[in-house]
């Protein structure tokens, strides 16, 4: 297993990162994707990553939520971020018109340039759409040939979604999401479309506490040693074994990062 989107520097994890680091490993976990959201999180994904090598790599980049803070500055602080050694993905980025933290046309100019700058340094894009499809594919697409590959992250779209990322070539994140029995049914009856060698697996911790796990957490915080729930649940849905998947996957992760594992 390899989880492609953990927080692992949100303020949740202050008190035993490392720790949660360990019970992963003892989880089955085998590799994690740090993720940057802003240029504070993103020099924090990278040291952090810095830590645990062979383990954790990082993403650089400006999560939709944060793009008011995009400047030229920003930019060119992400562009020397995404020459170190851990740094493996442009992004978090994206489009996010649920909320509109940052206005579109803020989301829209830092989007825009990361894209770019993936494209100038042959980075993979770490990619986030919440209730933006169909600008964020305007806007994606010509970007495709000029990037080695691509994920949509914690993906919860429709079907229509889904066939337009997968004929693109794109890879696919799955979450906990796909364990929840109010939120997730739809998403449920998708996961068995993506072809096996797009499918990717992810907590997205400390957010998206799968909701069927059984015991109940005392806390609500999500980790990476869930993961294995997630897998669990996701091969189930498609009718293949657990640990077979869980290694395409892996496999998928390091091969979308461009990045190998020493066994």
């Amino acid at each position: 297993m390899f989880d492609i989107g953990i927080n692992l520097t949100n303020r949740q994890f202050a008190a035993d990162r490392h720790d949660v680091v360990e019970r992963a490993k003892q989880a089955g976990v085998k590799g994690m994707l740090i993720t940057g959201t802003s240029l504070k999180e993103s020099r924090a994904a990278q040291a952090l990553a810095a830590e645990y090598p062979d383990y954790c790599w990082s993403t650089a980049g400006v999560h939709p939520h944060d793009a008011s803070g995009w400047s030229d500055e920003c930019a060119e602080q992400i562009y020397r971020l995404l020459q170190k050694p851990q740094a493996v993905a442009v992004g978090e980025c994206g489009l996010d018109f649920n909320r509109n933290f940052s206005t579109p046309e803020q989301q829209e100019r830092a989007f825009s340039e990361q894209l770019s700058m993936a494209a100038e340094l042959s980075m993979p894009l770490f990619l986030h759409c919440r209730d933006a499809y169909p600008r964020f594919i305007e806007l994606l697409k010509p970007w495709l040939s000029k990037v080695p590959a691509a994920v949509v992250h914690c993906f919860t779209d429709d079907g229509r979604a889904l066939e337009d990322y997968l004929s693109l070539g794109l890879y696919v994140g799955i979450t906990g999401w796909v364990c929840d029995e109010r939120r997730g049914l739809e998403l449920r009856e998708l996961v068995s479309r993506i072809p096996a060698d797009k499918l990717l697996l992810e907590t997205d911790a400390p957010y998206l506490l799968p909701r069927d796990l059984k015991p109940k957490p005392t806390s609500r915080r999500n980790e990476p040693a869930y993961l294995a729930h997630i897998l669990r649940e996701v091969a189930k849905l498609r009718g293949e074994d657990a640990n077979e998947l869980g290694e395409i996957t892996r496999q998928n992760a390091l091969r979308l990062l461009g990045v190998s594992q020493s066994d």
